[in-house]
């Protein structure tokens, strides 16, 4: 459990706190062979605990026999307490449909780390969200390979960690961030952190490193896209979220957005305008991620957005 009571009230690990009625609320993402009746079990599953559904939202690949794909947001009381008993009973109707599940308690805040690079603008965004409570998350730390944000980011009270990055001491310098990392976050949002990451990096984080890419993927993937678009004369730039995968800039996509351009516009404003994008998706994208809204099928996702 990540969060704690103080003075009566439920708080994140960071201090900060969380609004009511959340010690009793959860989410359940259910996913499978789609049938006739796993809904309505599902439901009557947690109408029996007396729960009540905030919001419910559903795919289907197909009409007949495809993938199901469900979220659930719901209310119980002294959801604590009923917590292995209602496990229990969804574990049963699960394995009746063959059905995967994962049920998420929403005080339990999700941890993140940032990672960062010379660029602030994405860096910023984030932080301005979370210090408004626009995603109930706990940022643990933020790591760089420059050390210009220090000041800034523990000004907020949160762990800043310089760690340079070279050729020669690549490897090393990932092994110190795995050493920070392991067993205190949750997922790695990479905002604007211009190295690429090591396959042993990605697979201790499976689907829960978020990258932003200044460029509309699979298009102008990999680096200078804003120079790559320019020289072939594109009338949209745009920036996509992703998880991050051993493939690079490959990852399932989260959330992209675009805006327009023409030929009057050289790669600076081209970047001035991106850079735009690039702070609004990657924040939409963490919001979703911290929500449980996100689901990976295949190299794609589902997206139960509100």
């Amino acid at each position: 459990m990540m969060s704690t009571a103080v003075s009566g009230k439920l708080c994140s690990a960071n201090g900060k706190s969380i609004p009511d009625g959340i010690a009793d609320t959860a989410r359940l993402i259910v996913s499978g062979i789609d049938r006739p009746r796993i809904v309505s079990n599902i439901t009557g599953c947690l109408s029996q605990f007396g729960a009540n559904i905030i919001e419910s939202q559903q795919f289907s690949t197909e009409a007949h026999g495809g993938l199901f794909f469900l979220r659930i947001e719901f209310h119980v009381s002294c959801l604590r307490m009923i917590l292995p008993e209602l496990e229990l009973a969804l574990t049963y109707h699960a394995n009746a449909y063959g059905l995967s599940w994962r049920l998420v308690p929403v005080a339990d805040v999700k941890r993140m780390a940032i990672m960062v690079s010379r660029e602030e603008h994405a860096l910023n965004e984030l932080l301005m969200r979370w210090r408004s409570g626009d995603f109930l998350a706990d940022i643990s730390m933020v790591i760089s390979n420059h050390p210009h944000h220090g000041k800034a980011v523990e000004s907020l009270g949160i762990p800043y960690h310089y760690i340079p990055v070279t050729p020669d001491t690549k490897s090393a310098a990932e092994d110190k961030q795995l050493e920070l990392l392991s067993g205190n976050v949750d997922f790695v949002v990479l905002a604007r952190y211009m190295q690429i990451l090591s396959p042993r990096f990605v697979e201790r984080f499976p689907y829960r490193i978020i990258n932003i890419h200044h460029g509309l993927l699979p298009a102008f993937a990999g680096a200078n896209p804003y120079r790559a678009a320019k020289e072939r004369g594109v009338k949209l730039i745009g920036a996509t979220a992703h998880y991050v995968t051993s493939e690079l800039d490959a990852g399932p996509i989260i959330e992209q957005d675009v805006t327009r351009v023409d030929h009057r516009h050289g790669v600076a404003e081209l970047r001035r305008r991106g850079s735009h994008l690039e702070r609004s998706v990657l924040a939409t994208a963490v919001s979703w991620h911290v929500q449980d809204r996100v689901i990976v099928h295949g190299n794609s996702t589902i997206t139960f957005t509100n």
